[in-house]
């Protein structure tokens, strides 16, 4: 039987501006700052740290500028390659996984609108004017 503490999870509410409210559930692991990446702010432990900016500092190192959008703050340096590609890998999953909510959440407001509007053509509530 292992010892380690079990998957540790962050649930955040976002409305959407159509009103519509989610949950969006983030499984971690427990790990050191230094193998959590550069995604993990300093300050606040929110996993949304992005670049502002980047450049190369040498021929395995880079300089990366970063922002928390939770508690605004700013920070960077120098990191190696590796631990660039890392933070790399989890934007690109990050991005993955936005783009999947986004194909779920327009699914669903594509399905209700359907019904809507079906529910309108049943009630006879849909006139020749209304095109």
């Amino acid at each position: 039987m292992s010892n380690q503490p079990p998957d540790q999870h962050s649930v955040r509410r976002i409305v959407l501006p159509s009103g519509r409210k989610i949950d969006v559930i983030r499984f971690t692991d427990d790990v050191d700052e230094e193998l959590s990446g550069l995604d993990v702010c300093p300050e606040c432990e929110c996993q949304l740290v992005q670049p502002t900016s980047w450049a190369q500092a040498g021929p395995s190192q880079w300089h990366l500028a970063l922002y928390c959008p939770n508690c605004q703050w700013t920070g960077g340096g120098n990191f190696d390659q590796g631990r660039v590609e890392r933070f790399e890998d989890t934007l690109e999953n990050g991005v993955q996984d936005i783009l999947r909510d986004l194909k779920q959440l327009t699914y669903a407001n594509m399905t209700a609108e359907i019904e809507r509007f079906v529910e309108a053509l049943r009630s006879d509530l849909i006139l020749p004017e209304d095109f």
